[in-house]
């Protein structure tokens, strides 16, 4: 079932909630793309299923509506996901909102400048196992391959190769799913690696790209800083 729904402060076309997406094979291999750093890894994740992805994938991006995942979070946050599909400038944008708040924060861009990362190993993990009701799904494995892009962490936990591997056996059609999760977990998201601290009980990184790295110009308020490490709270 399709919804049309609106994130506060952010521009774009009408914007559709649209969790079907998530029950497709095809989408998975396309979504996980920036995530594999080099050749072995895009053969490991297309397959023979390339051709079939990169059409599902153009059809997705021609598209009047954008389509929009929402995974909540602790006190009534959302995490949205956002298929951005400008022509020139196609993307995918993690954001992050609760209902008090005047605008969404923008916390990761996954496009050909990325802008990241959104979150860390353990907040991935917070999010994915959280149980809450509502938003696009609450399997966990869609919400951690769907999250996957927007990571960035050198601290890796023992599990997260065998979760992986979980998730891409049971959503995808990959052969070698053990494999490509250990290429991923080593790739670490679309932006690469990136050490996370805790700053008077705020979480922030060092990321170079990163809207959480208040060394940046760019980054984050300290007021929005806190508000994100809040959301994310295990």
């Amino acid at each position: 079932m399709i919804g049309m729904m609106e994130i506060p402060g952010y521009d774009g076309h009408p914007l559709v909630h649209e969790p079907e997406l998530l029950q497709e094979p095809l989408f998975w291999l396309g979504h996980l793309y920036s995530c594999a750093h080099d050749e072995d890894a895009e053969e490991l994740l297309f397959g023979a299923d390339y051709e079939a992805a990169e059409v599902f994938h153009r059809e997705l991006r021609e598209r009047a509506e954008w389509p929009v995942f929402t995974i909540p979070l602790a006190a009534g946050h959302l995490l949205h996901v956002v298929y951005r599909a400008w022509k020139d400038d196609p993307g995918v944008d993690y954001l992050l909102h609760h209902p008090s708040w005047e605008r969404a924060l923008l916390l990761a861009k996954v496009d050909g400048h990325f802008m990241g990362p959104a979150l860390s190993w353990l907040e991935l993990f917070s999010a994915v196992d959280n149980g809450l009701p509502g938003g696009s799904t609450a399997d966990p494995h869609r919400r951690l391959l769907l999250l996957l892009p927007a990571l960035g962490d050198d601290n890796i936990p023992d599990d997260a190769e065998h979760r992986l591997m979980a998730a891409l056996s049971v959503l995808t059609a990959i052969e070698a799913p053990e494999e490509l999760a250990a290429a991923l977990v080593e790739g670490q998201g679309a932006g690469g690696a990136s050490r996370w601290t805790s700053r008077n009980g705020v979480r922030v990184d060092d990321g170079a790209y990163s809207y959480r790295n208040p060394s940046n110009g760019f980054a984050l308020t300290p007021e929005d800083l806190a508000r994100v490490s809040t959301a994310f709270m295990p």
